[in-house]
């Protein structure tokens, strides 16, 4: 299993003090070993993926 980057870290952190704060749950934090990027759905339909880098974009 890989392990989050320290950028990953950060900006997982901040995007989930920015959903905290639209009142949507975390459901779901996921990091895929094949290539490292953070899986995060955030209410029904926000799913973030979060790269190396600590850029991310929205998936759906």
């Amino acid at each position: 299993m890989k392990a989050p980057t320290a950028e990953q870290k950060t900006q997982c952190f901040n995007l989930c003090v920015w959903f905290s704060k639209l009142y949507l749950p975390i459901n779901l934090l996921r990091i895929d070993d094949r290539t490292g990027n953070i899986f995060l759905l955030a209410g029904e339909e926000n799913i973030i993926e979060i790269y190396p880098n600590g850029r991310w974009r929205y998936v759906a």
